[in-house]
């Protein structure tokens, strides 16, 4: 069985924790079958049963074209480009409305089952209008066009199922829950500090650690206005780069300025670390803080978890499958408005409920002990790549014996 794998995040280009999965589940499924991955960039990569093409995205083609319609068009474009080599995969397997396209001419030019893995959906982030503009509504369509046409859909989480039956045409029985992983060799606590000595971090006072893109998704902006109610003592390290938009880049400078009149201890790394610094910054958190608004998963909870890292986050979407309240930190509620999902009701309470229930663990060794342990058990216990590679070629087999 081969499988072809497409993506626009493929290492070195990852941002987000779709590239993450991708990355993992094909180093996993490589050991159990035939995989090619066709990503947005330059990559080459070939070794035993892993195949790795890079197709061009960031070109100066539809330079006259508007500046929020330019991402579209270059991800139309590498989506047929991710098509014109031949394709001889038994499965095709989409991930992110980026290679959604490309899996719709797969499925159609090329007759092979289609897989479709919701890292997030379109309708729960309509906060891509801003990046997009009019744009937005065509990703939605390629999303709803490619899940409605899977012959598999898979959900990271049980929320993320009942979103996907909410808002498409699908049925049930096509979509199977398959939570994310993590590499529990590589995502281990380690004692080198480098990283923290690097960017002055001091090691002898406790930080809580925010990791992620600037997005309205994540939440950042929550984080960075609750530091006015967390301990004067405790240092905020913000790992934060990669932002949607200029105008959420500068939202952010502004609130860090703003954070930053009262105290001297917010150390800001404005760019995406590689594995080993961030394992770095993991290991030595005495808090990781994900404050997201919207959240089908959360890899990076069982990223700081894997590192015997207590979490305080928000309980949304898959988050609440992944942190279990009080055993591996704390879950804070983000009270929203079913005409407004996305958006707080009191954003300050949000806020200081994050830097209260942060402050609660900083300031209880014995909790915060207690939930680094329960955290790397858990992982270990349920977000092993291995196993969830085999429950993805079991769906693949179930749809190749279908076909046949």
């Amino acid at each position: 069985m081969k499988a072809l794998f497409l993506t626009r995040e493929f290492p070195p280009y990852v941002y987000g924790g779709a590239g993450v999965h991708v990355e993992y589940l094909a180093s996993e499924l490589s050991k159990l079958m035939e995989v090619e991955v066709r990503a947005f960039g330059d990559q080459d990569v070939k070794r035993e049963n892993l195949k790795v093409m890079g197709l061009p995205f960031e070109t100066d083609d539809f330079n006259n074209a508007e500046d929020k319609l330019k991402t579209l068009f270059k991800t139309l474009r590498t989506c047929l480009d991710m098509n014109s080599e031949p394709i001889d995969a038994d499965i095709v397997h989409c991930h992110t409305w980026y290679s959604h396209f490309a899996g719709i001419m797969a499925k159609l030019c090329y007759g092979i089952p289609l897989v479709v893995t919701t890292h997030s959906l379109e309708p729960l982030r309509p906060w891509k209008r801003e990046q997009l503009g009019r744009g937005y509504d065509a990703s939605s369509w390629i999303e709803k066009t490619a899940i409605e046409m899977a012959d598999a859909i898979i959900a990271v989480s049980k929320e993320t199922k009942a979103d996907v039956l909410k808002h498409f045409d699908v049925d049930e029985d096509k979509i199977k829950m398959v939570y994310n992983g993590i590499d529990l060799k590589e995502y281990t606590v380690t004692d080198n500090t480098s990283v923290l000595k690097e960017y002055g971090i001091d090691e002898d006072k406790p930080y809580v650690l925010f990791v992620g893109r600037i997005t309205r998704q994540k939440g950042i902006i929550h984080l960075v206005n609750a530091i006015k109610y967390i301990d004067a003592d405790t240092q905020i390290v913000l790992c934060a780069g990669a932002p949607d938009t200029k105008e959420i880049a500068k939202e952010m400078e502004e609130a860090v300025d703003e954070a930053s009149k009262t105290r001297n201890n917010i150390i800001w790394i404005d760019k995406m670390l590689d594995k080993k610094d961030v394992i770095q910054l993991y290991s030595h958190a005495n808090v990781f803080c994900c404050p997201s608004i919207y959240e089908p998963f959360g890899i990076i909870n069982i990223e700081a978890m894997a590192c015997e890292t207590a979490v305080v986050a928000s309980a949304v979407g898959g988050i609440k499958e992944v942190v279990v309240e009080g055993e591996t930190g704390l879950l804070i509620p983000l009270e929203q408005q079913d005409e407004a999902p996305f958006e707080a009701i009191n954003p300050d309470q949000f806020s200081r409920d994050l830097a209260s229930g942060i402050n609660k663990v900083i300031n209880d060794d014995e909790l915060r002990r207690k939930m680094a342990k329960n955290g790397r058990k858990r992982v270990e216990d349920y977000f092993d790549w291995t196993a969830i590679a085999k429950q993805t070629e079991t769906i693949y087999k179930s749809l190749i014996n279908n076909d046949d």
